[in-house]
């Protein structure tokens, strides 16, 4: 079966030729006004930020000089070369790392914990009023806004060196990430069985039990679980500023020159948060399904 095929007369399809023509004038115009405007502005914020491209490839050769010590021995020869020198410290460092993922672990629960009971207040579908809301919100960005290592900081200056200060910061850091993605898992809960719920006379706190928390569930822990791998990272840095864990260790190295043992704590803080990340991927892929996995 043979299908016609309409062609248009001249002056009808010479019409359309120019419109089309036209339309993709304007949308190059746009990228390019867009691209121009976009190299301006970054132009101006390099202004603005004192970026030096002159002084960054002028002490460009620093950065690579200072990775190439790190990668030798006190005689000069490359670590790989004798890794029982390079990882003498091995025992204490794997000691102090497992500080840094229990500091990362109760913060992590701590918060978590703390996002839970204060999400359906934040959640503008589930709180019981709007200047309830409007509080808990602006808690709950101030909590998030401020970097952890300032809250760190602050308590290592409050109660002293030690693992007590990161836990604090991890854990206030944690509760404003997650209660803002936790409030945003129950916005986006079908709210049907909320008002099924509450048509049999159930409370507020049973309607949150039995109608939203059954669907946010599987988004909470897989939350909670990404915010742990993020936060062995944060405890890592933290140990900078006395909050416990490996990171005062690296610092130490740091401050004294000792360029193997950088390497070396640098190797085991990335491993293990190669294995923390695979670990918890496959967890969420195993709770979740694939789609939480990737």
């Amino acid at each position: 079966m043979t299908s016609a095929v309409a062609i248009l007369p001249s002056p009808q399809l010479a019409a359309l030729n120019e419109a089309y023509r036209k339309a993709v004038a304007r949308k190059r115009l746009r990228i390019a006004l867009g691209t121009v405007a976009l190299v301006a502005a970054l132009a101006l914020a390099a202004i603005g930020a004192e970026v030096n491209l002159k002084t960054f490839f002028t002490y460009l050769g620093n950065f690579f000089s200072y990775f190439d010590r790190i990668m030798k021995l006190d005689d000069g020869a490359r670590v790989w070369t004798n890794f029982g020198e390079w990882f003498w410290g091995w025992r204490k460092w794997l000691k102090l790392l497992g500080e840094t993922l229990l500091i990362s672990y109760v913060g992590t629960l701590t918060g978590a914990v703390l996002a839970f009971l204060l999400n359906f207040f934040a959640a503008e579908n589930t709180s019981p009023a709007p200047w309830l809301r409007f509080v808990v919100r602006r808690l709950l960005e101030f909590a998030r806004t401020v970097p952890g290592i300032v809250f760190a900081l602050i308590f290592v200056i409050a109660f002293g060196l030690g693992p007590m200060a990161g836990v604090l910061a991890i854990a206030i850091h944690s509760t404003g990430a997650l209660g803002k993605l936790f409030s945003e898992i129950v916005e986006n809960a079908d709210m049907k069985p909320v008002e099924g719920v509450r048509s049999t006379g159930a409370s507020w706190v049973s309607c949150m039990r039995f109608a939203v928390l059954p669907q946010a569930i599987a988004g909470y822990a897989s939350y909670a679980l990404l915010r742990f791998e993020i936060n062995v990272r944060e405890a890592s840095v933290m140990g900078f500023v006395g909050a416990g864990g490996i990171g005062q260790e690296l610092v130490v190295a740091i401050r004294k020159f000792y360029y193997s043992d950088v390497s070396a704590i640098l190797i085991t803080i990335v491993l293990t948060v190669f294995v923390i990340d695979i670990a918890t991927g496959w967890l969420r892929g195993r709770l979740f399904g694939q789609e939480a996995e990737t």
